[in-house]
């Protein structure tokens, strides 16, 4: 079998992947993608869609304001509006604690220079949010926060990557990388490709390429939840979380309502697929009935959950290898990386190609899992 050769290979075909293979081309590399099912097939392509800067690890938000602009142009990136909306993100306090909480965190964000979170009291929440419940006396707002069709995200990144020069190959799984000389040889079920640099966007199984590299992580394979309601008239614009009871809650334009939050299925990563949890989908639903009665009649249609890695600090990995040169990590979103999407592959493409980034990702480093 004939050896292929790149300027970068990047593995796994998620969001990440594919962004980092659309940034690199445009910088006029020739990056291979491998992906050993197909783009968005795991949690790219099944999550819940929000585009998010509210209630974010202050390690992860340049990253997420550097994201944010590239959303609300998105379609002048990749040629499709991705089914983006902006109506917001509200986190709902349910208790005057709470509400003193999230004061105080955004009191903080502000002497750090952040501004995007807006602490909100109980008339300007059912302003924005007429059907919450009356006993929650308030929340924070970001106001340019929304929400995306997932898959299609996914599949525009992939199709104007490809555009622009990247190779995209489905199917195939990497069985392999070791240094060769002055490249990575990345063994696949392919047949081998070598290139100066590889970039590990693998997702729940990034931690066996950072093991291969003498530098495991502590890496948790999860499956996040999502259920779909049966279609109920308009009753809400902005997503909705919550912090102390899970939840994320948001309308689709055809009057289905979507329903996550971080409530984990059983993930069986080797073999493709997961086990859902009916008991915390029923806590779940039991939450959304208490906080808003207009979906007392909705029925629950479908339910699904995607497999992806979570880290314990919970915020990715993003940034070079301390023990391999030319290799990158960008893993671990820990059920929050959409929105991180198009900013981490740009960041990642500049790390690639300069071996810097004016961007602040002090935090993300792999160095921090060090045993």
């Amino acid at each position: 079998m004939s050896t292929r050769t790149a300027d970068v290979v990047v593995i796994g075909g998620g969001l990440h992947g594919c962004s980092t293979a659309l940034h690199l081309a445009l910088r006029g590399l020739k990056p291979v993608l491998v992906e050993k099912d197909y783009a968005g097939r795991h949690a790219s392509g099944v999550n819940a869609g929000g585009v998010r800067q509210l209630a974010r690890h202050i390690a992860e938000i340049p990253l997420s304001i550097a994201s944010m602009a590239i959303w609300e142009n998105i379609e002048e990136l990749v040629g499709d509006d991705c089914g983006f909306s902006s109506h917001g993100t509200v986190l709902v306090a349910e208790s005057e604690q709470e509400l003193a909480g999230f004061r105080d965190r955004v009191d903080d964000l502000r002497l750090k220079g952040f501004t995007h979170e807006e602490l909100i009291g109980r008339d300007e929440l059912k302003r924005l949010v007429p059907a919450v419940s009356d006993h929650c006396p308030g929340g924070v707002v970001s106001r340019r926060d929304g929400a995306a069709d997932p898959f299609r995200t996914t599949q525009a990144f992939r199709r104007r990557a490809v555009e622009k020069g990247a190779d995209v190959i489905e199917g195939v799984r990497v069985t392999g990388l070791a240094r060769n000389g002055s490249v990575w040889r990345v063994e696949t079920s392919d047949g081998p490709i070598e290139a100066p640099r590889v970039v590990n966007a693998a997702g729940a199984w990034a931690d066996r390429i950072a093991a291969q590299l003498g530098e495991p992580v502590p890496l948790e394979v999860i499956a996040p939840m999502l259920m779909v309601s049966s279609r109920v008239p308009p009753f809400i614009d902005p997503v909705v979380i919550l912090r102390g009871r899970k939840l994320s809650f948001k309308q689709l334009a055809n009057g289905t309502v979507v329903i996550g939050g971080g409530h984990l299925a059983v993930p069986y990563r080797d073999e493709n697929r997961t086990v859902l949890d009916w008991t915390k989908l029923a806590t779940s639903a039991r939450t959304v009935w208490e906080l808003f009665p207009a979906m007392r009649e909705a029925t629950i249609v479908r339910a699904w959950a995607g497999i992806e890695a979570r880290m314990p600090d919970e915020i990715p990995v993003v940034g070079p290898s301390r023990t391999s040169e030319g290799v990158f990590h960008q893993f671990g979103f820990s059920a929050h990386g959409f929105q991180l999407g198009p900013a981490t592959g740009a960041v990642m493409a500049e790390l690639v190609a300069t071996g810097n980034t004016n961007l602040p990702i002090d935090g993300l480093g792999i160095e921090r899992f060090k045993a």
